[in-house]
């Protein structure tokens, strides 16, 4: 297997638009004193944009040549640690410490994964900036009654706004993905204040009312004996038509 076939299993597409990079950066805008952390530098397109004096880097990589490479090329302004990694199985107690701004070029595979990872960071993270496929970013960012909004919309929107800033074309990185990717941005949602009880229902409850988008709510949770009447919820909708306070209303009332 060559380098190329390499990277495309582990879903290595390089940044490598100067003008895509720097509008990057400047959504990012790293500040004095910000501890970030980076998934997947690879190359450091996006490391460079926020390599600045008094800025703190982390950053994570699952290729050890490009930790080294890294290592060897980045002395500063900033302050670097690079940790060869998978960021699903990396420890990140170092969150516990200060809060952090998450950066990455997601790799397409395992980027959902990746990210309802950090909801139970939430409370330690300042905000996140991550490319990913647009699809994917559209679901993330989708709306109650549209057909972006679904299970992973709902759980993330319990946790974060979202938004997504710009797109990013096939010609922008140097081995070329077959779509088009969104740089988006997620920022705490701390209103909310879900504990881990909720959210476990949530998940359970929001997993449950999509195994049929054509169902109604009510048929979907038909194993549960919900007071529809008492929550207020019209269980005749379907479930992208419920909004998210309704969701949690049903978590809070779920039962095993």
């Amino acid at each position: 297997m060559n380098d190329r076939d390499i990277r495309r299993k582990l879903g290595q597409n390089y940044l490598s638009d100067p003008a895509i990079i720097f509008e990057m950066g400047q959504a990012i805008s790293p500040q004095k004193g910000n501890h970030i952390l980076e998934i997947g530098p690879g190359m450091g397109a996006l490391t460079n944009t926020v390599n600045k004096e008094g800025v703190n880097i982390k950053a994570i990589d699952v290729d050890k040549k490009n930790i080294d490479f890294l290592s060897s090329e980045f002395r500063g302004p900033g302050n670097f640690d690079f940790i060869h990694g998978n960021i699903l199985k990396t420890p990140l107690d170092f969150l516990n410490e200060t809060h952090h701004r998450i950066i990455g070029n997601l790799p397409y595979n395992i980027s959902t994964q990746i990210i309802l990872m950090f909801t139970d960071w939430v409370n330690e993270i300042q905000d996140m900036h991550f490319l990913v496929q647009k699809e994917v970013a559209q679901k993330i960012c989708g709306e109650v009654a549209t057909k972006n909004w679904g299970k992973l919309g709902i759980k993330l929107s319990a946790f974060f706004n979202t938004q997504i800033l710009f797109d990013v074309p096939p010609e922008a990185f140097d081995i070329k993905p077959k779509v088009t990717s969104s740089f988006i941005r997620l920022t705490p949602n701390n209103e909310l204040n879900i504990d881990a009880a909720t959210k476990s229902n949530l998940y359970k409850v929001v997993d449950l009312s999509f195994g049929s988008r054509r169902k109604n709510i009510r048929n979907n949770l038909k194993k549960q004996s919900f007071d529809w009447d008492s929550l207020g919820i019209d269980n005749n909708l379907r479930p992208e038509e419920i909004p998210l306070v309704d969701y949690l209303k049903l978590a809070k009332a779920y039962k095993e």
